[in-house]
């Protein structure tokens, strides 16, 4: 599985997280375990209550966002401005 991130600034000290999943169609449990290993990987890097969103689908029409519905927003409508620019990860 290809995962990107990118990240969308909530405010000055926070950020929302967004880690794409390229060539994979994921389960349910399979994006929570997506998310849960992202936000271990950034709680060791101090940042314990990191807002997480997944994105799956390569088109608009086939993109489905998954996290709380507030992140999803500002993720989705920072994509479709094209505000958020995608870092390749590796995420155990």
């Amino acid at each position: 599985m290809h995962l990107s991130y990118g990240t969308v600034r909530e405010s000055p000290r926070q950020v929302i997280y967004a880690v794409r999943v390229y060539d994979a169609i994921l389960a349910l449990h399979e994006i929570d375990d997506v998310a849960a290993r992202m936000r271990e990987r950034l709680a060791h890097r101090g940042e314990p209550s990191a807002e997480i969103v997944v994105v799956q689908g390569d088109a608009k029409e086939t993109l489905r966002l998954f996290g709380s519905p507030y992140s999803v927003n500002r993720v989705r409508n920072a994509m479709f401005s094209a505000a958020i620019r995608w870092t390749p990860i590796e995420i155990d």
